[in-house]
């Protein structure tokens, strides 16, 4: 079961996919809505709110990444995508457009249970506290500890999952490397180099958010042979 009624979107052209997931889905504790292609989970979207959106990548039309990129413009819903294709090179790029996570088809509806409930847990909870907020300085960014929440001014930076899981670790250990592998371990993934690409990917997309100049990280630096480490002013 879940920890709470998520209310997830599946989002396949396939018919039978769709219903089995939703079906299994429901069955674990789950709120489901269904959408058969990128143009039906627009509409779908413009009314109702989802905590994860569970999104296939070969779709005809807009496809499951261009989806993606376009939804990260304006929205941090977490998304985990399904494709046939599972080598390296297609997770990172699935990553690198937005996603939190990348399951490979064909999967053990149990192995999807388990990346749902654990990009789920990564979010981390408002806080509706009243007492001022402990904050981070970054340069022109603020990170509020409390609610998880990262501002440039008055505007609020759209942090995916993924990203608010990984300012929660590093929040939690300032000026500390923490090594690659330590930071799969904490965002609940399996060990191995692809995940630690992958968590590379995570950091450069994180970096995009807080560094003036992403490719001279002054905040979210690299530890030549220990990892990352972020350095607040």
């Amino acid at each position: 079961m879940s920890d709470f009624d998520a209310h997830l979107l599946i989002v396949d052209d396939d018919e039978r996919i769709r219903t089995l997931l939703q079906k299994f889905l429901m069955r674990n504790g789950f709120l489901v809505t269904a959408a058969r292609d990128a143009a039906h989970a627009r509409r779908i979207l413009l009314g109702l709110d989802f905590d994860l959106i569970v999104l296939d990548v070969m779709m005809p039309g807009e496809d499951g990444l261009a989806f993606t990129r376009a939804l990260r413009e304006t929205n941090a819903v977490p998304i985990l995508l399904l494709t046939a294709k599972g080598d390296t090179d297609n997770r990172i790029e699935g990553l690198e457009a937005g996603a939190d996570d990348y399951l490979p088809k064909p999967f053990e509806p149990k192995e999807l249970l388990l990346r749902i409930n654990a990009i789920l847990r990564r979010v981390p909870e408002v806080l509706e506290d009243a007492t001022a907020p402990k904050v981070l300085s970054l340069g022109p960014i603020r990170y509020d500890l409390e609610r998880g929440e990262l501002w440039q001014g008055e505007d609020l930076v759209r942090l995916t999952a993924t990203e608010m899981h990984l300012m929660k670790i590093f929040s939690a250990s300032c000026n500390e490397a923490i090594s690659r592998a330590k930071l799969v371990e904490e965002l609940g993934r399996d060990r191995g180099q692809a995940q630690e690409r992958a968590v590379d990917v995570q950091i450069t997309r994180l970096r995009r958010k807080i560094e003036s100049d992403p490719k001279q990280p002054r905040y979210l630096q690299t530890v030549r042979g220990a990892g990352y480490m972020l350095a607040p002013d």
